[in-house]
């Protein structure tokens, strides 16, 4: 499984949210409603700065989590690392065809999860920047139920490659 497409996608949701959020950065208030209740009433409030110091600390973390995990698996001890099968997946006659499809699996989750962080976010900027017709609170609901669904979809391959080892002659 190739990680290219995966890392190129993410880079450009990258350039896409570095611009979008830069753009609207000097329109919103000083202090930014950055929490709301299950009907997108704000109910907690953080200075502008903070809220995109949130970001860009969510940014890193799924960057590791995509893209960093990984790797460490193909250098960390088995005993370390929870793998379905491991003594037979991360075998050295396996270890390379493993770690190719964590690192491609992985980066599409990190992808989605960025995608998830950056629609979340400009919901919350949304509200900030039209507090009397903000967005429906369906908007939110909808982006969660599209990002659990993908972590379900996402989920299915993880399972079915490592639950059983492949039998011999596959």
């Amino acid at each position: 499984m190739d990680s290219r497409w995966p890392r190129l996608v993410f880079a450009l949701l990258l350039l896409y949210a570095a611009v979008h959020f830069s753009l609207v950065y000097p329109r919103l208030p000083g202090v930014v409603a950055s929490h709301f209740d299950a009907r997108g009433v704000p109910n907690g409030w953080q200075p502008k700065p903070a809220f995109f110091g949130v970001l860009v600390v969510v940014s890193v973390v799924v960057a590791v989590i995509g893209f960093a995990i990984p790797k460490m698996i193909a250098v960390l001890p088995p005993q370390r690392i929870n793998l379905p099968n491991k003594n037979y997946w991360l075998a050295p006659e396996r270890l390379a065809e493993t770690t190719a499809f964590l690192n491609a699996h992985f980066a599409w989750f990190a992808c989605a999860l960025f995608l998830f962080n950056v629609l979340v976010f400009d919901y919350a900027i949304q509200i900030n920047l039209h507090p009397q017709n903000p967005p429906s609170p369906a908007r939110f609901w909808y982006i969660l139920a599209a990002f659990l669904v993908f972590v379900i979809v996402w989920t299915i391959p993880m399972l079915a490659k490592f639950l059983r080892p492949r039998q011999p002659g596959n």
